[in-house]
């Protein structure tokens, strides 16, 4: 064995050092931001959009759209309990509380035991919490992230269950439900009485300036117009508001926004109907992504329940005398195919590859480091 000449020493030891420095500083550097933990999760769920009601919009959009911002890209399988057609009920408990149920189930399980949402979850750590729909607030969607009942037919049982939680905000229709109830109580005055500003009309969300209580929002006696009628930026606008009213707090926040009447359109065949009402869910998702650059804390999660019509993209390739496309449906129902998750933020690279709808509560309760 040769004994080391002062050359070999010198290299080792520069080696030795390199290696020491190097160590050091991957020490200290940072994690990639796609892979370290939210502090804020928005879930925005499109209501019966599949994938060629996106390949729709992107087809005949004037400008690029914000679906193009996000490089992580998954699949969800919707199928519930009791069938592999979900509905919104079961498909949207799935994603609040991690497990399949039956078609119509509304926070519950099979057995038709209350199941914990992540906005539970979320409120029971201290963060704020918020939900914000087109549709009714008592409509399977969103009621799925706040009520339990066995049957998403129950808008004035889940209206009441709207009081049994802390929620922060909560911004859409459906003010019958909660003051011209069978049982004569006046839920409006309730909230009040539990600290919340209750605003009935959009003027007054415009003019709405924040005070130390809490929001609700019931702007129409059932659902809120088209956005061929009369709803203006209605939902651009509330999830601008909501975010910058949850921000505030400073352990983050769970905000679900649903676009809500996409799947409406495909329920009445109508091409343009799932075309406006996509693009408005797509200016919303810019809002979220804007929010999410710049705090860089925020993870946006946007996806679907299920989707609704069998929405398909026809033509004749070979024919030269155009270039469109001719929208087409096979069923005015739900369909079982799989639907896109797309995601943008700290944890976006989890919500990559093919898995069940119940996967996105799993993900975001490991994200935001939840006990269950």
């Amino acid at each position: 064995m040769h004994k080391p000449n002062k050359k070999m020493k010198r290299n080792s030891t520069i080696l030795s050092l390199s290696l020491i420095l190097l160590l050091c500083i991957s020490s200290f550097a940072p994690s990639k931001k796609m892979d370290a933990r939210p502090t804020n999760i928005i879930l925005m769920i499109g209501d019966g959009m599949g994938l060629s009601q996106i390949s729709y919009s992107l087809l005949t959009a004037t400008q690029k759209m914000n679906f193009e911002r996000f490089n992580y890209i998954g699949f969800s399988r919707t199928s519930s309990s009791n069938h592999k057609i979900t509905d919104s009920a079961a498909g949207a408990t799935a994603m609040s509380c991690g497990r399949k149920t039956y078609n119509g189930a509304i926070g519950v399980f099979t057995n038709k035991q209350p199941m914990t949402t992540i906005l539970e979850l979320a409120e029971k750590n201290g963060l704020a919490t918020g939900l914000v729909a087109t549709c009714d607030i008592t409509h399977a969607t969103p009621a799925a992230f706040i009520a339990h009942q066995p049957s998403r037919n129950m808008y004035q049982e889940i209206a009441k269950d709207f009081l049994a939680t802390d929620i922060d905000l909560f911004l859409g229709g459906g003010l019958d439900n909660f003051n011209k109830r069978k049982d004569g109580d006046d839920l409006t005055r309730q909230l009040r009485v539990r600290n919340y500003d209750v605003l009935t009309s959009l003027a007054e969300l415009w003019n709405y300036e924040p005070k130390n209580k809490k929001v609700a929002g019931l702007f129409a006696p059932k659902h809120l117009p088209k956005m061929q009628e009369s709803r203006g930026d209605y939902l651009p606008f509330s999830t601008n508001f909501a975010i910058d009213y949850l921000k505030k707090n400073k352990k983050g926040f769970f905000l679900m926004i649903e676009g809500s009447q996409i799947d409406w359109g495909g329920h009445d065949n109508d091409a343009e109907y799932i075309r406006r009402e996509l693009n408005d869910f797509d200016i919303a998702i810019g809002k979220a992504l804007d929010f999410a650059e710049l705090n860089g804390n925020t993870l946006v999660i946007v996806t679907a329940d299920h989707e609704t019509g069998g929405f398909a993209l026809s033509g004749n390739e070979d024919d030269k005398t155009q270039d469109g496309i001719e929208p087409k449906f096979i069923t005015k129902n739900h369909t079982a195919t799989m639907v896109p998750v797309f995601a943008y933020g700290p944890g976006a690279s989890k919500f990559t590859g093919i898995y069940e709808n119940t996967a996105i509560f799993d993900k975001m309760v490991e994200l935001f480091n939840f006990s269950r």
